[in-house]
Formats: C-alpha cells, sequence, structure tokens
C-alpha cells in the first residue's frame, strides 16, 4: 500500500489548511485511517482517526478546529485545519490499517510525511 501526502505548507497564526493522503488502493479497503504529527524533539501523537463506517476522533487539542473527511471521488482522506496555532508546527503523516486475519491483527502503512509549519 502506497499512500502519499500533500497540501502542506507555511501558513499564519489563525489560517487554515487541508491536507490529503491519496492511497494507491480504495480508501474503503482500510478498516481506518488516520493522521498524525511529529514535532521537532516530540514523539509522534495521533491527530485524528476515520473508520470505514465513517466514525472519527481527535486529539483534543485539535477539536472543533480540524475535521478528518474522506473524498471517494478523489479518493483522498483529508484533514481540514482551521484556526491553526504555532503548535500545530510538525510533519503530519497519514496512515492507514487493515485488519489481515480473524485474530484481529492489524496492518499499518504509512506516508513519508507533509510539513505544516504555522508561524506566529
Amino acid at each position: 500500500v502506497q499512500l502519499v501526502e500533500s497540501g502542506g505548507g507555511l501558513v499564519q497564526a489563525g489560517g487554515s489548511l487541508t491536507l490529503s493522503c491519496a492511497a494507491s488502493r480504495s480508501i474503503f479497503n482500510f478498516d481506518a485511517m488516520g493522521w498524525y504529527r511529529q514535532a521537532p524533539g516530540k514523539e509522534r501523537e495521533l491527530v485524528a482517526t476515520i473508520t470505514n463506517g465513517g466514525s472519527t476522533t481527535y486529539a483534543d487539542s485539535v477539536k472543533g478546529r480540524f475535521t478528518i473527511f474522506r473524498d471517494s471521488a478523489q479518493n483522498t482522506m483529508n484533514l481540514r485545519m482551521n484556526s491553526l496555532k504555532p503548535e500545530d508546527t510538525a510533519v503530519y503523516y497519514c496512515e492507514a490499517d487493515q485488519v489481515v486475519n480473524v485474530e484481529g491483527t492489524t496492518a499499518r502503512s504509512w506516508g513519508q510525511g507533509t510539513q505544516v509549519t504555522v508561524s506566529s
């Protein structure tokens, strides 16, 4: 599985960006997809997830500002980020999970990441 992120860049605080994750297979083949981010010197953290059925979860730090959604026509999973803050600066990674056996073992794929920089 190949995942390719796009849409990162430099934006001023209070601005917006939309990240996209294009997959090499139908996004509806995955049991769940999500966005993680990693700031310099910090561990990678979960930002948002969306299940195959469309249920979403968000980190407390982004609730109300970020929206995860899928575009079936473009076969992309996206993250709309509003009211961006300098602390949102990080490399953002797309990930996709697929259960591979009846025991529930999950195979996870990652994209290469896209940089988001929010200036104050």
